[in-house]
Parts: C-alpha cells; sequence; structure tokens
C-alpha cells in the first residue's frame, strides 16, 4: 500500500490530502462565499428537533426489502481480509487476495459540480450495492424446487446485524422449510488468535413448518478464485480437490516447458534525456523522466528498481494544483520493436481508468493488452502474457486522456522476458480456499458448470477427488436433511481461505499472521470442526446484548468493531497489528487517527501492545533518538503532537488492560523519552504549548491551542502514574509540576467565556492553519482521555461542561445543508437534510475574520463531520453527565448509517471503515462509567445512563463478563465473570451519600472480609485479600442505610 493513495508523496503530515487539495483550490476561488458564513448562527437552530427513543431499551432491529441492498457486514476473521454479508445472506466483495486499493470500491461520485473519490467519501455519498469478483453462493433444495439464498429468490428475507453475528431469515409460501441463517466468524474478546480465524462460518438452521415429512438438501459452491487478480488463465491450472469432505481451491503452476530461457531485454529505464525515443504528446508528462524522488507535487514515488519514473500528475507553477495536476493530458508512444520475449513486465501506479489512462500494448494498430493503476501513486509490477504475439511488430503507449480525479498515470521500468521476476507462488492472490460442512454427511462434487445452484444437487454430478483446468471450475459441497413435521437441524458450512502474500509499500512482504496458525485452507476447516467457536461467540453477543442499555446504542458502538475484519486493518506474520487511515488510505497506523480509537485497546489489547513495542518504541521503525515518534513508523513523517500525546495515553491503557506490569517494564524507558520530548517541545515548561503543533488536521498549527494543550496535559498526567508505579518520584515530580502549571493556567490562556480556542500566532506564522475563536470540536480531547483511563480531571468540571454545552449549540446542525449554502468546501460525510456535529463553528461571527482572505486549504474540515470527533465528544459529553446531548449526538450517527441509506457498517472519512471511527467504544466506556488497572487488581463503575437499575458488559486483561446495579433504599451492584478469569483487590462504585450505613462484599454468596472509604461520591471497597473471580463466579457489593 503506498502513501500516496491520499497523500501526495506519502507525507499527509506535511502536505494536503490529493482530495482535499483540488476542493481547497476551487474554494479559494470562491472565497467571498466566506462572507456569507460570518452568520453562522442564523443556520444553526437552538432547537435541534426531537429524536424519540433515545432512552427506550428497544429490541432487536430487523430490516427488510431497500433496506437490505447497502448492507454489508464484515463477517470475516479480524486482521484476515474483508468479506461481506449482504442483506439477503449472500457473501461478497472478498477482498481477501492482498489487492491493496482506496475504498471497498474504487470509484469517483459527482456531486455539485465536484467530482469525490473513495478517499473524498463517494461510497458514502453514493453506498455500493453488492460486488461479486468471483461466482459462488448457497442453496436449499426441496423437491424439485431449488431456492439460492439470495434476494428475489424467497418471498420474505429479513437481516438483524448484531455483530459478530449477522442473522438473515427466510421464509416463502410455497416452501415448508423455514430458513435462520447465524453468520460469523469466531470473535472472543481479549483472544485475538481465535478472532482472527480466515473464515466465515454460516450457521443454516433449517425448520419444517409442514405437516409432512420433508426431504431436502443444502449445499454451497464456488468457481476457483485462487489468482484472481494476477495470474493469468494459461499461466497456472486451477485445482478443485475434495480433502476431507471439503472442496479446496487451489492454484497449479504449470510445468516449464524446457526452451532455455533467453536473456531479459531492458526495454526501458528512463535514464535518457527528457523522454529518450519515446514520442511525447501533451502537457501532462512535463518536460521528461523525473529523479522519482523530485516529482513535483508528490515528492517520492516509491516501487520499482531505478531511479528514473515517468508520471502525468504533476502540480508546479503559478496557480497549480490538484485540479490542474489530473486535468492534463497527453501521452507518451515508444519505438516499435519485434516481440520476442514471453511476457512485458512494467511497473505502474496512478489512477485506476482503464480506457483513459494505460499503460497499453499496441499490435497490428489495435490495442491488445492494457493495465491501469489503482488509484495510488506508488508503482507496483505488472505484466503482460504476449506469447501469441511472438515475431510481431508493436508498440507500447503511455496514456492519460483523463481529466478527473486521479487522472494521471506513472511508469517506471520496462522488461521483456520469458520468465516472469516473481513466481506464481509469490503472487499476492496466490494461496488456497475451501468450503466445508463442519460435521458429518458432505458431499463433494465438482465440474458443476454454468448453473451450479441446480447441479450442486444432482446425483450424477462428478464426484471425484480433483478437477484441474486453465478455467475456473466450480465445484461445492452439499448435505441432505429429512425433517419431521416441526423438526429443526442446523447445518454449518465454513468458507476458509489463506493467502500468505501481503506485501506493502516500502516495507515488502510482511505476511499475515494467521497463515502460522494454519498451514492450509483446510487446515481451517479442519479446525474449526472441533471447535467452530459458535458457543464462545454466542456467549459474548449475549454478554453485549444482556444490558439495560438502548439496544441502537449498543448496536452502534460495536459497528465499528468489525473494522477490525476490513483491509483497514492486518496483523503482520510476525505478530505485529498494522492499521492504515481507511481502506488503502494512509499507511503507518497513523498516531493522531488511531489515537481517538478505543475498540482494539479494550477488546483485543494484546494488537495494541504489538504496536507499541514493535513500532512506536521500536528503533528504525516508529522511535528516534531524542524520544521522536514518527507518527507513521517506517514512512518517517515526524512529529505530530496529538499524536505525540496519544502514545503516552495508549501506553498506560495497555499497562491498565495488561495481567501485571512486565508490559510497562519493557516500554518504561522509552516513553519517558517520548514524553520527555513532548516536554521539550514546551520550551518553558508552563503546560502550555506554544510552538509547531502538526496535527490530524494535516497541517501545523502555532500558538496555544486547548485541543493539543488539553492532550498534552492528559499525557502529563499518565506520565505521572507510571512514573509512580515504576518507582520513579523525580520524574512523576517533574510531570505533576509541569501539569500542575498548565492546569492552573489553562482558562486563562484558553477561555473565551463561552468554550475553550485556539490563541493564534500570525504574527510569526501569518500563512499557518488558524482555529482562532472557533468552537472546535476536539477542544477539551485531553479530558476525555483522561475519564477514559481513571485519571481525573486535567480541565475544571463546570467550564469542560460548558464548552460542551457550546460545542453542542453551535456545531450540531439538524440539516449539514444548512453550511453549504453558503461555504461549499469540504467532503460529504453527511448528506443534505442529514444531521451531525461539524467539526468546527464561528458563533461570534468573526469566521472571516479569522480564517483570512485566503484560508488554508485544511480549514475545508471545519464545514465537515466526522464520526470519530463525533463519537469523541458524544462520549465525553456522556462522561460529564450531558447525557441526553451526548446520546443524541451519537443517535445522529446511527440514522445517517441507517441501512436504507448506507451500509451501516462503513462509517466513511478519507476513505472507508475509517480507524477514528472506533472511538465509539469510547461512549460505551463513558455510559458504564467503567475503569480499570489490570496490575492493580482495580475495578470501578460509575454508571451515566439508568444509574438506578443499570446492566452491561465489561472486559478486563483476562476476561470478561457483566457489571449489574440497583438502587433503592439500598444498593447491590455485582460483577460477574462470563468468560476467562478477573483478579481483583479494590473495587470503586458511585454509591449514593444517603447509604451511609454498611457495606458488605460477598462472592457467590459467601461473606469476603473488605473496607470501604468514601472519597466525594466514589466509594472503593478494598479487599482484605486479593479474589480471583473465575468463569460463573460474581462478587457483590451491598450498601445500605
Amino acid at each position: 500500500m503506498e502513501m500516496e493513495n491520499c497523500c501526495p508523496g506519502g507525507q499527509c503530515g506535511s502536505m494536503p490530502r490529493r482530495d482535499f487539495l483540488r476542493l481547497g483550490a476551487l474554494a479559494v476561488a470562491g472565497a467571498p462565499l466566506l462572507a456569507q458564513a460570518e452568520r453562522l448562527a442564523k443556520f444553526v437552530p437552538a432547537d435541534k428537533g426531537v429524536m424519540p427513543g433515545l432512552l427506550e431499551k428497544g429490541t432487536r432491529e430487523w430490516h427488510r426489502g431497500d433496506a437490505l441492498k447497502y448492507i454489508g457486514m464484515p463477517i470475516g476473521g479480524i486482521c484476515a481480509g474483508q468479506v461481506y454479508l449482504g442483506g439477503d445472506g449472500r457473501l461478497w466483495l472478498w477482498d481477501i487476495f492482498n489487492q491493496i486499493k482506496l475504498g471497498t470500491v474504487v470509484k469517483d461520485v459527482k456531486f455539485r459540480g465536484e467530482t469525490f473519490s473513495a478517499g473524498g467519501g463517494a461510497n458514502y455519498m453514493e453506498p455500493p450495492e453488492q460486488v461479486h469478483p468471483f461466482a459462488q453462493g448457497f442453496a436449499l433444495k426441496v423437491g424439485d424446487r431449488v431456492l439460492p439464498f439470495q434476494a428475489g429468490s424467497w418471498a420474505d428475507i429479513a437481516f438483524a446485524g448484531e455483530y459478530p453475528f449477522g442473522i438473515v431469515e427466510y421464509r416463502d409460501p410455497d416452501c415448508p422449510v423455514q430458513v435462520t441463517l447465524e453468520a460469523y466468524s469466531p470473535f472472543v474478546p481479549l483472544d485475538e488468535n481465535a478472532s482472527a480465524t480466515p473464515a466465515v462460518v454460516l450457521r443454516y438452521t433449517l425448520k419444517n413448518a409442514g405437516s409432512s415429512a420433508v426431504k431436502a438438501s443444502i449445499g454451497g459452491w464456488m468457481e476457483n478464485p485462487v489468482g484472481l487478480h494476477t495470474v493469468q488463465a494459461d499461466e497456472a491450472f486451477r485445482e478443485n480437490r475434495a480433502e476431507k469432505g471439503a472442496a479446496v481451491f487451489a492454484l497449479v503452476e504449470k510445468k516449464v516447458d524446457d526452451t532455455p530461457v533467453r536473456p531479459a531485454i531492458l526495454f526501458e529505464d528512463w535514464t535518457a534525456k527528457g523522454f529518450g525515443t519515446w514520442k511525447s504528446e501533451g502537457t501532462a508528462f512535463g518536460p521528461g523522466a523525473y529523479d522519482r524522488d523530485k516529482i513535483p507535487g508528490i515528492g517520492n514515488l516509491g516501487g520499482g528498481p531505478g531511479n528514473r519514473v515517468v508520471k502525468s500528475y504533476r502540480i508546479e507553477g503559478e496557480g497549480a494544483s490538484n485540479v490542474t495536476g489530473d486535468a492534463m493530458t497527453g501521452k507518451l508512444t515508444s519505438r516499435e520493436f519485434t516481440i520476442e520475449r514471453k511476457f512485458i513486465e512494467f511497473w505502474i501506479g496512478g489512477g485506476n481508468h482503464p480506457k483513459t489512462a494505460y499503460l497499453g500494448l499496441v499490435v497490428d494498430g489495435k490495442l491488445v493488452r492494457s493495465a491501469t493503476g489503482r488509484q495510488d501513486d506508488g508503482l507496483r509490477l505488472d505484466r503482460f502474457e504476449v506469447s501469441e504475439f511472438e515475431g510481431k511488430r508493436g508498440h507500447l503507449e503511455i496514456v492519460d486522456a483523463e481529466k478527473g480525479f486521479w487522472g494521471q498515470i506513472g511508469a517506471g521500468q520496462i522488461s521483456f522476458v520469458d520468465r516472469p521476476t516473481f513466481a506464481i507462488k509469490d503472487a499476492p492472490d496466490f494461496g488456497e480456499m475451501a468450503i466445508g460442512v463442519l460435521g458429518t454427511g458432505g458431499t463433494v462434487k465438482h465440474d458443476l458448470g454454468s448453473e451450479p445452484t441446480k447441479s450442486l444437487f444432482e446425483a450424477s454430478r462428478y464426484e471425484g477427488a480433483r478437477s484441474a483446468t486453465p478455467a475456473r471450475p466450480r465445484s461445492g459441497v452439499s448435505v441432505d436433511v429429512d425433517l419431521a413435521p416441526g423438526e429443526s437441524k442446523t447445518i454449518s458450512f465454513a468458507v476458509a481461505w489463506r493467502f500468505p502474500n501481503l506485501i506493502l509499500n516500502k516495507l515488502g512482504r510482511v505476511g499475515h499472521h494467521y497463515t502460522t496458525r494454519f498451514a492450509s485452507a483446510s487446515a481451517v476447516i479442519d479446525a474449526l470442526k472441533k471447535d467452530d467457536g459458535y458457543v464462545v461467540t454466542k456467549k459474548w453477543h449475549e454478554t453485549w446484548y444482556d444490558s439495560s442499555l438502548p439496544r441502537w446504542f449498543l448496536d452502534r458502538t460495536m459497528a465499528n468493531t468489525p473494522t477490525l475484519a476490513t483491509m483497514t486493518c492486518v496483523r503482520f506474520e510476525n505478530g505485529r497489528f498494522y492499521g492504515w487511515e481507511g481502506i488503502g488510505c494512509c499507511d503507518g497506523t497513523c498516531g493522531h487517527v488511531w489515537g481517538y480509537a478505543q475498540t482494539v485497546g479494550r477488546l483485543f489489547p494484546e494488537l495494541e501492545r504489538t504496536v507499541r513495542e514493535m513500532a512506536d518504541y521500536k528503533e528504525g521503525v516508529g522511535f528516534e533518538a531524542g524520544g521522536l515518534i514518527d507518527f507513521r513508523g517506517e514512512y518517517n513523517t515526524g512529529y505530530a503532537a496529538d499524536a505525540q500525546a496519544g502514545y503516552i495515553l495508549r501506553t498506560l491503557r495497555e499497562h491498565q488492560t495488561s495481567k501485571d506490569g512486565e508490559f510497562l517494564k519493557r516500554v518504561y524507558p522509552r516513553m519517558k523519552e517520548a514524553l520527555g520530548f513532548l516536554i521539550n517541545e514546551d520550551t518553558d515548561e508552563d503546560g502550555v504549548l506554544e510552538g509547531r503543533q502538526h496535527n490530524t488536521l494535516d497541517v501545523d498549527l502555532y500558538g496555544p491551542s486547548s485541543w493539543l494543550t488539553s492532550y498534552y496535559l492528559a499525557a502529563l498526567r499518565a506520565g505521572e502514574e507510571m512514573a509512580k508505579e515504576m518507582g520513579d518520584a523525580a520524574f512523576a515530580k517533574k510531570c505533576r509540576a509541569i501539569f500542575d502549571r498548565g492546569a492552573a493556567r489553562f482558562d486563562d490562556v484558553f477561555w473565551n467565556g463561552s468554550y475553550y480556542i485556539h490563541r493564534l500566532n500570525l504574527v510569526a506564522h501569518p500563512e499557518s492553519m488558524r482555529i482562532g475563536n472557533g468552537c472546535e470540536c476536539d477542544q477539551v480531547m485531553g479530558q476525555w482521555w483522561a475519564h477514559q483511563i481513571g485519571l481525573g480531571r486535567v480541565i475544571g468540571e463546570a467550564r469542560t461542561k460548558s464548552a460542551l454545552k457550546t460545542l453542542y449549540k453551535n456545531n450540531f446542525l439538524p440539516d449539514l445543508d444548512a453550511i453549504r449554502n453558503v461555504d461549499k468546501r469540504g467532503r460529504w460525510y453527511g448528506m443534505p437534510g442529514e444531521s451531525g456535529l461539524l467539526m468546527c463553528s464561528f458563533p461570534q461571527g468573526d469566521r472571516k475574520e479569522i480564517l483570512g482572505e485566503n484560508p488554508t486549504w485544511a480549514s475545508m474540515y471545519f464545514n465537515e463531520v466526522w464520526t470519530g470527533q463525533e463519537h469523541q465528544v458524544s462520549g465525553h459529553m456522556i462522561h460529564e453527565g450531558l447525557v441526553d446531548e451526548g446520546l443524541r449526538l451519537m443517535k445522529a450517527v446511527h440514522d445517517r448509517h441507517h441501512p436504507k441509506l448506507r451500509n451501516p457498517y462503513n462509517e466513511v472519512e478519507c476513505s472507508d471503515h475509517y480507524a477514528r471511527g472506533m472511538a465509539s467504544y469510547g461512549a460505551f466506556i463513558a455510559a458504564g462509567g467503567f475503569t480499570y488497572h489490570g496490575p492493580k487488581g482495580q475495578i470501578g463503575f460509575a454508571p451515566k445512563i439508568g444509574a438506578n437499575d443499570f446492566r452491561s458488559a465489561f472486559t478486563a486483561a483476562e476476561g470478561w463478563g457483566t457489571y449489574r446495579q440497583k438502587i433503592g433504599s439500598d444498593m447491590e451492584a455485582g460483577i460477574k465473570v462470563r468468560h476467562g478469569s478477573l483478579r481483583l483487590k479494590t473495587v470503586s462504585l458511585e454509591i449514593p451519600l444517603i447509604l451511609k450505613g454498611m457495606v458488605r462484599v460477598t462472592m457467590n454468596g459467601r461473606a469476603l472480609p473488605a473496607t470501604a472509604s468514601r472519597q466525594g461520591g466514589k466509594t472503593t471497597v478494598t479487599l482484605a485479600n486479593e479474589v480471583r473471580l473465575k468463569e460463573g463466579d460474581e462478587l457483590v457489593v451491598h450498601a445500605s442505610k
């Protein structure tokens, strides 16, 4: 994956994202519109309307009809590729072949005169319907009737999404068999290996609703998709074979003939002056080939040998921008040559426009082969198989006739070879797939032909052990089922895969961790036959929904968890977790984006610990001398203030979610250096950051910012706590002293009477990013982080609440189109008529004065809604007791993602399944007021929603379970372990002041000696002896008057 997918030259940290630059250039041309935006307040009504049912518990939500077409629940294992479960129960997308691309579906969308790529929200604006890159399906046969499990085949199909389960019901008045599908992959919080099984389990329960016995068959099939993207039909055999009751799909390289391999011919390396012998037309390619690290507007173009490349995208000269860079057209035509090798190999990158931007081979005046980029700048190796043209004359063309987004093409070295540089076994989509029954009685059938749904159930169909052909043969497996009237039977299938060759730009082959556990796709099927993970996955599902919290809230706070089962997230063969910002957008587990995400740190904390130890604190990856952590690891993007502070806070979180102190011992020295680096940025150590502060807005801020200083203050508190635990009293004292100075000054520096602001430094940096007196949604984010990890207050409570209320008043728009009527800039993550939280408003009418006549390109973000920020603010509001406001923000996100509108599991920012959206789990943490410290054996709850009768799930270091409390004339609180274990020494609860009497503690009904102390509204119960709760155990605290 190349950084250039969204950021020219791979420098999101120092250069604008390419989709945004174009919009910024257009918006500056329309700068007079900003004058109208000065009175934004009139477009932000004080009455936000009614949102019914915010606190109603609700029930399971079923969807039918048109509400099914956009649904795509990521349903495979985490960090194992991306497979969607459709609303009709079909599996689709199938992004498991290591093809790094921008977005779930690569496309452009035109809206109001602008063009937006997948990196600019195209799949939000026009959500894709099902995409099937290869043929595959499941079906039921009853009598002579075959009913595929897909839309249009059943009278009624209903879908309910409760991750990790997708539940689909199939009903038809003409079919006596009713079918319920539970689709899932094993999902066990705290077990990052079991949860990363590269498979989908489809558990079909068949019920005979008729009055007569029924003989039925159920089965699944697919065509062989191995080598789908890179291996041409005549390069290998597609082999389907039967293996232990499963159909296995593989690729067998053709035997190399005995013909001597002729030496490779280097056709072009672009080292000649200009374009050498190539004829150039148009302006797109500039004056000649470039040094790959000096391309205007791109920087370093990665991928391939040599130092010279050609590129049709450039932004240079006065007035140049993404608009002019993409809009330029041109063509390079090579000299004619005789085709005298079997392959033409080349390095290619750029846009994905097969008809208008490509590298092509012309023979006898006809274009006979062509290839494109994949909406990324970095070059990848591709090839044409041309043996049929050997001896003929031809020429190559590099064409850019595309003027829209990604209207560009790039090429590197070109060679003629008899054997490809990479063997088929090294191709990204080389591997295996398998489909099998998780039980007995399955029959494998091959050669299913053009109507596999029918032929799968034909007794005459070939059932041999093997079928091999250069084409894509189809095989499947079926089971016969006898059902008495009223009888139900469950048949489980699994579709598994193993594609080991994950290759990333700059990092090379990193592989997949799941391949270290499974030697083949059939091995995955075998493992699932022994334990399909259903029982424990179901237990987590039941634990999550066994809650007093509103059902919609549980759905939404869990809806981003399957981002882990998309191509946003992978786990390298060596065990390191790695993430893009969104699918194919911006490499390097970006610190200032992932600094919002809370899901991974709570459900799979070991994955986050691998990032701390194998990237952030590892020299040569993210860690540099002096404590700087490159916020994109190996991609060397340097310092970002929010990321640097976030690494410290996340280190404390990862320590708290550990069972002991070993992790902190390992990382403490470098954590201390990293915090020391941040302290050095605070040159006078007064607790306020004032210098260059790069951040998630992709530009530098100068001057004090409440947002980034609050982050810094929270990091200081985290550093103090870790230093205390490590016995480093001197560093703890230093952190506390700087924190105290910053906290004491915070209001004086940042408070404007209603909310916290950014103090501009325009004298020294007149062209820098300006927030100024704007009401920005992350203005007190450091306090949100402090709540997440139990650090107490870093900003005063009263003014924090006031700032959040002002934010809700001024930034929450019932109709997001209001601001776009006066300032058209930005991307559309909320469409006209939809509500959401604007990133930044200017309620005091000084928008133009602050932004200036020529606003910084990144100020277009102010008009956007980012779900990760909305979740952060929502969770913070709930923490502070502003429950109604917080739930309204969360419900607005939920409503924007109703399946009638778009995929409910795809929260889009810069590309699909954006990592920042996993801040939603932080709102769940807030709802329960949950705090935890594994090494200390501490757990705490302070419910903010329905505290008098509260029930909710929790996760700890070694187990998970349910917390419950009831408050009336007395109070009873219970902590029950549903899976694993929980070591406890202290329990903190918010016990009403009226309950001043005895506090009693029992475990499974047996009294435990304990003492209780109260500080403010919090009561801490300390057990005389540490206990370990195992599965089924419950510890109960009872407080009375």
